[in-house]
């Protein structure tokens, strides 16, 4: 087992004493830097960048190089899930993810098989291991899944959706249907994630990107209920450490208490919740992840640092703070601009941990 030079993110998520808040950012890897085009364009497409193990641990490393971040997350994509499950996953040049085949009938539903990592996603896990032994112990590596709602969502939908409107169908008009589909990626969820683990994931997150389209008791019973269930399925405690377990549901500041009882060792804000009010909500049941608005990035140096100083005295003195952005940073951001994010959360973070 190679000795971690930097745990702090790993002790933050257990509210252990850290000497400054850790740093990551949510698609840190991402368009925004120009090495990341480079490669992307030596892969020749998204999905052939996902499955190289060596171009995936190439992207993961990139942002590594450029700033002092104390988290390294797994270069791949939510939908890999669906992908495995025979669906076709493409991408449409400016339309984004896209599927050969939708799911909308009972008996689309019946014929999904439940996802085999280890026969059809070995290209994650292994590009997992590849990640983890090159990174050496610098930092730890996060892997990561969309949840059974957001997957389910592009599945009936056949990619992005500005309305839901045939997921929403399928769930009020037939609930069971909706039920056994979530059931067979929960199940999906758990053994792709428990793999990654095995890999050498050091934490793993579940991305609930359109939780918060749902109405309260339709996310309860349709999103959270199966993020609980995957909670309880996944391994706590690998190669010596606790693994642990972020959820984060975009749009979900309205349940937080209830995201905070399911288990999970931190929760993710996007940026319509202030984290000071968050803290209070959770107590001391989880840590926090976020929580800054992306789009921040596109102002002043000065701004950013200002809004960096912000966002940490609202949540205050004491540990269990992870910073992140509200959401996935945007492509068009001036690197330069991140650079100055990481820096000003290092620099004005430690005199709350004293």
């Amino acid at each position: 087992m190679t000795e971690l030079k930097n745990d702090r993110f790993l002790r933050a998520l257990a509210r252990e004493p850290v000497d400054m808040t850790p740093v990551w950012m949510m698609r840190q890897a991402g368009r925004y830097l120009p090495e990341y085009r480079e490669t992307r364009s030596k892969a020749g497409d998204f999905l052939s960048l996902c499955k190289n193990k060596e171009l995936a641990c190439e992207v993961t490393i990139q942002p590594l190089e450029r700033y002092d971040l104390d988290a390294a997350i797994l270069f791949s994509d939510i939908l890999t899930i669906p992908d495995a499950m025979g669906q076709g996953l493409y991408f449409e040049e400016g339309e984004g993810p896209r599927f050969r085949k939708i799911v909308r009938t009972e008996k689309e539903v019946e014929a999904l098989p439940i996802a085999n990592t280890e026969k059809d996603l070995s290209y994650v896990t292994d590009a997992v291991s590849t990640i983890r032994k090159e990174l050496n112990g610098r930092v730890p590596l996060i892997g990561f899944s969309g949840s059974p709602w957001t997957l389910a969502t592009y599945m009936v939908e056949g990619g992005s959706s500005k309305d839901f409107r045939h997921v929403k169908a399928m769930m009020y008009k037939q609930p069971e249907v909706m039920h056994q589909l979530l059931e067979k990626l929960a199940l999906s969820v758990i053994d792709y994630l428990n793999a990654q683990i095995k890999a050498g994931a050091q934490a793993v997150q579940i991305f609930d990107t359109w939780g918060g389209n749902l109405s309260d008791v339709a996310y309860k019973t349709f999103s959270l209920a199966y993020m609980q269930k995957i909670v309880k399925g996944l391994i706590r405690e690998y190669d010596g450490r606790k693994v642990p377990v972020i959820l984060f549901t975009k749009g979900g500041g309205l349940w937080l208490p209830e995201m905070a009882d399911v288990g999970a060792d931190a929760l993710g804000l996007d940026w319509t919740m202030d984290i000071g009010r968050a803290r209070a909500l959770v107590g001391d049941k989880v840590a926090l992840q976020g929580n800054m608005d992306p789009s921040v990035l596109y102002s002043s140096p000065k701004q950013i640092r200002a809004e960096v100083e912000r966002i940490l005295k609202s949540y205050g003195p004491g540990e269990g703070h992870v910073f992140n952005l509200g959401h996935g940073i945007h492509q068009f951001v001036d690197p330069e601009s991140a650079g100055v994010f990481v820096e000003a959360v290092h620099e004005f973070s430690a005199q709350y941990h004293l």
